[in-house]
């Protein structure tokens, strides 16, 4: 059932373009009820209210699947599941917007598309197919896989978590922005006011000691802010390095395989980090001086690839009856 599952969410995510079909809507609407309740808001805000927030979505689910007993009723619940949880509409949008502007020869713009993808998915600097080949890991092989493994109810915990990191980092930045420019603010009233009363002797002082007039630095972005939580990373940890393999399979294997190899047993490196450096190696990026492109389209169609072929491994693994 779970290849049925899966065959029917490809074939129908992409066209289903309704926002009932997208799980950031229901997320949305999931936040914002718990938010508007105070109780359940301030709850939100430790550790177990956090816990909670994923968890209790994830019961629901086990619960409901649980207690159908019609086999195709629960073929078509766990599939609309599916979908929900596949893709992500706005890196879709993203790169459409990017490869348009690119090709347009809008360097401004194109380089506004990629730091956008960055900010919005919370994501550390890389290059914009860098961030392509890990966004569709996490939209649809990780989905696939923790559907195959844990069924609906796995995908469910994964997409939740994932959301929530992302919403916290979100709110951490926005912070962090806010800080910036009270800070910044800040100093330029004290400038102002300063000037006043400085006189010759002041500049004299400042030009033979510059490091007492300094202005403090802005505080970082990066720091509290990171995109991956330790839980993430260890649920993360065993998919990528199977993905990785599936890049190195569909692109050049022996090139690849040192790279693989060396992160196979890194429990430090970041998982994005992992899975990038395997694509890049299993990819020939032949990329122009002034082409914007070449990259993004090289290591999209090498993740379509390697999509397909974890399809077909879950596929043969399914038929073989070693997964259910």
């Amino acid at each position: 059932m779970s290849l049925l599952s899966l065959l029917i969410a490809l074939a129908a995510e992409r066209s289903l373009s309704s926002s009932w079909w997208r799980f950031q809507h229901y997320f949305q609407g999931y936040s914002n009820f718990v938010d508007d309740n105070s109780k359940l808001a301030n709850l939100k805000q430790s550790t177990l209210g956090k816990a909670l927030f994923i968890v209790i979505p994830v019961l629901l689910t086990v619960m409901i699947l649980d207690s159908i007993d019609n086999g195709l009723i629960h073929l078509l619940l766990s599939t609309v599941i599916l979908i929900v949880c596949f893709g992500c509409v706005g890196t879709r949008e993203s790169y459409k917007h990017y490869l348009q502007s690119a090709f347009r020869g809008e360097e401004t713009t194109t380089a506004l598309h990629h730091q956008q993808l960055l900010e919005d998915k919370n994501l550390p600097p890389m290059g914009f197919g860098q961030a392509l080949i890990w966004l569709n890991y996490r939209y649809y092989i990780a989905i696939m896989l923790y559907f195959t493994l844990f069924g609906a109810a796995g995908v469910v915990f994964y997409r939740l978590l994932c959301a929530v990191i992302e919403q916290e980092n979100s709110a951490c930045q926005a912070k962090c922005q806010q800080d910036e420019q009270a800070s910044a603010s800040e100093q330029a009233m004290a400038n102002d006011a300063n000037e006043a009363e400085f006189d010759e002797a002041d500049f004299d002082e400042i030009k033979q000691d510059p490091s007492e007039h300094e202005q403090n630095n802005p505080p970082s972005l990066t720091g509290g802010c990171n995109n991956h939580h330790d839980v993430l990373f260890w649920l993360d940890w065993l998919p990528v390095r199977i993905t990785s393999f599936g890049y190195m399979f569909v692109g050049h294997f022996t090139r690849a395989m040192p790279v693989w190899l060396e992160s196979l047993f890194d429990f430090q490196k970041p998982t994005h980090r992992v899975l990038i450096d395997v694509a890049e190696k299993s990819e020939d990026i032949m990329i122009g001086e002034n082409d914007c492109t070449a990259e993004p389209c090289l290591l999209v169609r090498l993740a379509k690839r390697t999509v397909l072929l974890m399809l077909a491994i879950i596929s043969v693994l399914i038929l073989a009856g070693v997964l259910s």
